[in-house]
């Protein structure tokens, strides 16, 4: 029994509009969660200084810091035990010097951790004046 006469049947319709908003949140979860590589291989070119050496000022305390991380105060060859202890040792070495700055030399090898260990110890010795040591251009 066919009710409609006359009536055709109706197409069905292929609603496009949840697709689109489907699609749209899996593009912006694609760009939240890519990673870009440029951001993890930065090519940095360290500064030279073109300044002529300074002489050496006597409120200085020298501190090298070589590739395998050994630290060597004045002159002199300290083992790390712990920040505390460099801090002793850069204590020592300043003598009664009043506010000595703190001249840090690092190899290009050696770890940042190292370095930042003399910053801290410089720091719990009450020494705020810190400064490095560049190489000159040529």
């Amino acid at each position: 029994m066919n009710f409609r006469r006359g009536h055709q049947r109706e197409e069905p319709e292929l609603n496009l509009i949840p697709m689109i908003d489907v699609l749209l949140v899996i593009l912006i979860f694609l760009m939240i969660t890519t990673t870009y590589s440029k951001y993890t291989e930065l090519q940095i070119n360290l500064p030279t200084a073109d300044a002529e050496k300074q002489l050496e000022r006597p409120n200085e305390i020298n501190v090298l810091v070589n590739s395998s991380g050994q630290y060597v105060i004045n002159k002199s060859t300290v083992t790390f035990s712990s920040v505390q202890a460099l801090a002793d040792d850069l204590r020592r070495a300043g003598g009664t010097q009043k506010d000595p700055v703190i001249v840090i030399s690092a190899d290009a090898t050696a770890t940042h951790q190292a370095v930042i260990r003399v910053m801290e110890a410089a720091r719990v010795a009450g020494y705020p004046q810190i400064t490095f040591t560049t190489v000159a251009s040529k």
